[in-house]
């Protein structure tokens, strides 16, 4: 009994194949770094990449100018986010998000403060959330997934 394949099918269920096996290792690759920036003890930010590595169970904070972190998810005890506004140089509020990560380093105890983007704060909160099991406590009316304030009207 000999099977007969249609060589129709195959030629475009495989293109098909390959572009869903393609977008699945991009989307898995695009999830694990964020540009952030990170504030200095003067108060000036420094564009960073926030990595987070599941082989090594370590959330990495590589800053352009200043020391990198290396935060072992087993350290992490807590994490927040908040958004603050800020006035533009147009007189124009804009808001600003952040990412708190309290862990302990030794028997110290420390406190890393991220600022993301508009664009990313939502996928950054996610990517946390399924690579340490840590959902970020939100503080203020920030809860933007659930419609925060607005859900109300």
């Amino acid at each position: 009994m000999a099977i007969r394949y249609n060589l129709s099918n195959v030629k475009t269920i495989s293109p098909v194949v390959l572009s869903l096996i393609l977008s699945a290792a991009i989307s898995a690759a695009a999830q694990d770094a964020f540009r952030v920036s990170v504030p200095d003890l003067k108060g000036k930010e420094a564009k960073a990449v926030l990595i987070f590595d599941d082989t090594d169970k370590t959330i990495n904070v590589r800053p352009a100018k200043l020391v990198p972190v290396n935060i072992p998810y087993g350290n992490i005890e807590k994490c927040a986010y908040q958004y603050t506004d800020e006035r533009t140089v147009a007189l124009a509020e804009a808001k600003v998000h952040w990412l708190e990560i309290d862990y302990r380093e030794g028997d110290a105890h420390k406190v890393l403060m991220l600022r993301m983007t508009s664009r990313n704060h939502i996928r950054i909160l996610d990517a946390l959330k399924s690579h340490t099991g840590i959902d970020a406590e939100i503080l203020g009316n920030a809860d933007k997934r659930r419609g925060g304030i607005w859900s109300k009207f």
